[in-house]
């Protein structure tokens, strides 16, 4: 695998301060990679994949702001563009996407159509 220069995906700072606070943690597997991605399902057709993740041989290797990132080549086509932000407010609180090729997306914002 070979770190590709620029990302499809954008991570703000917040979500690089909240991301790389996880990463700090005691106990946390470094062998592990942010993977950001999609699966079929959620209400909308397409649900968003973050978490935390072993490489694989077919994964593209991007790093964001010091932060090790890997995605299927295939999953870019619905990301390209995204922003992913952390908000820790109120009424919300976790990873928020704000994803340009989204024709539509559900009320959690965890889910889309292209």
């Amino acid at each position: 695998m070979e770190t590709m220069i620029s990302s499809p995906v954008k991570l703000t700072a917040n979500a690089v301060a909240e991301l790389k606070r996880l990463m700090d943690e005691a106990g946390f597997d470094t062998t592990q990679r942010l993977r950001i991605g999609v699966k079929g399902g959620g209400c909308s057709g397409l649900s968003y994949v973050l978490g935390f993740d072993k490489p694989e041989a077919d994964d593209e290797v991007y790093d964001i702001e010091g932060i090790p990132v890997v995605m299927k080549n295939a999953h870019g086509i619905y990301l390209f563009g995204m922003e992913v932000d952390y908000s820790d407010g109120l009424n919300a609180r976790g990873f928020v996407f704000n994803n340009p090729n989204a024709s539509s997306s559900c009320g959690c914002g965890s889910s889309f159509a292209v």
